[in-house]
């Protein structure tokens, strides 16, 4: 007699193949979900691997297209980056995948969903937050919380020793020692010999970009065009090449950034669970549009919107973190910053050179810059005694607060 129908999100890996056949075990029928979200993975392989072991039903979702226009661009709105450094790269994928694992549990009745993630990560918590969130009534087995489990598989060995047991094809390649994710946006690495902090990053850790040391000496030159503060057309500003769907932009960007080392970073970040863990990520593309965004937007937006809107994607970069997409918080900033983003159009020009972003120059039909205005030139319509008012308030305060600390050292 079955115990039910699980939905496992599945990667074809050595984890989540033993996973499925334990869950088997328990008594389980297994169907196993894998997302197309920009990974290099050989899908039928995965699929031929999931049937051989019995999986009820497998599901290959290609989900790239709206990965890019339903998670990256509001991320590309919003200016997201987690404690100044960190771009969200596998942050933003977690949701787009769960939201289609639980669709798939609905539509096939399951009334389990399942993942590989750690009991350590913040992985386990994006997915089973989506998950309660679209599908309340589910229930979610996470194995490696399951002491049963983790007893059992302490290690790689323990578990290759149930894979060879089991029949479950195992790598035949000696394993990296890190671990990886991969997806459009991003790829990450940690753990292994990265989770001493003091090491430095192999050489040949990174795949996605070039050592900028490698890189080309000519920079390559493009024009980012937004609406919205959304990318809607991209162009080489030499060889001509333009794109103008939201996954061909964001996979050419990604080409470009590549090419030349953009979007390498080494850090420290703290996970939402209590810990600080050591990682490294290679965004490019995600990069690039960071840096032309800000422009684009710094451009056309009004200063005190913007300061309001710097602070509404703080917020919005820790909840995505967090996992907290499908929040009622989150939904509502997501608004605001889509509303904020109504005058964010224009052009953006700049060129990708030996791991750095240069912006060249930028124009826009909604632009605040009064060339006028600003010239040093030309008097127009600026009376510069109005900044003696500037000057006296501020200059009020000032004088007050070092009267204050005067009388302060006095009293000591």
């Amino acid at each position: 007699m079955s115990k039910g129908t699980v939905v496992l999100a599945y990667s074809g890996g050595l984890d989540t193949s033993c996973i499925l056949v334990w869950l088997k075990e328990q008594g389980y029928d297994v169907i196993t979900y894998l997302a197309n979200i920009g990974q290099d993975e050989d899908f039928e392989a995965a699929r031929k691997k999931a049937e051989s072991l019995g999986a009820k039903k497998v599901f290959i979702e290609d989900l790239r297209a709206e990965f890019v226009e339903e998670f990256i661009w509001p991320s590309v709105q919003a200016n997201a980056i987690y404690e100044d450094r960190y771009l969200l790269g596998t942050s933003i994928a977690r949701p787009c995948i769960a939201r289609r694992q639980v669709q798939i549990a609905k539509q096939e009745g399951a009334q389990y969903v399942s993942h590989g993630a750690t009991g350590k990560g913040n992985d386990q918590i994006r997915f089973e937050l989506t998950c309660y969130a679209l599908y309340p009534e589910v229930k979610i087995i996470a194995p490696w919380r399951i002491p049963e489990f983790y007893n059992r598989f302490r290690g790689r060995k323990d578990l290759m020793e149930y894979a060879e047991k089991h029949g479950i094809p195992v790598p035949v390649t000696p394993k990296a020692p890190w671990s990886m994710d991969a997806n459009l946006m991003h790829i990450s690495y940690e753990s292994g010999i990265l989770e001493n902090p003091k090491n430095h990053a192999p050489s040949d850790l990174f795949l996605m970009t070039k050592s900028p040391e490698d890189s080309p000496n000519v920079p390559d030159m493009v024009e980012i065009k937004f609406n919205k503060g959304v990318p809607v057309m991209v162009t080489h500003l030499k060889e001509g090449t333009t794109k103008t769907t939201p996954l061909d932009i964001f996979s050419y960007l990604n080409e470009l950034g590549g090419k030349h080392g953009v979007g390498r970073i080494d850090i420290v970040e703290n996970r939402f669970i209590g810990m600080k863990s050591r990682g490294i990520y290679e965004t490019p593309g995600g990069t690039i549009l960071y840096h032309a965004h800000l422009d684009i937007e710094t451009f056309t937006m009004d200063r005190e919107v913007r300061r309001i809107k710097q602070d509404l994607g703080i917020k919005f970069s820790e909840l995505l973190y967090n996992g907290f997409w499908y929040s009622p918080e989150c939904k509502f900033l997501r608004h605001c910053i889509a509303k904020s983003q109504e005058n964010v159009e224009g052009k953006v020009q700049l060129s990708v050179f030996k791991g750095h972003v240069y912006i060249l120059g930028r124009e826009s039909p909604g632009s605040l810059y009064n060339e006028e205005l600003v010239s040093m030139d030309v008097q127009g319509d600026y009376d510069p005694c109005d900044a003696s008012g500037f000057i006296k308030i501020n200059a009020v305060r000032l004088r007050e607060h070092h009267r204050m600390e005067r009388e302060a050292q006095l009293k000591q």
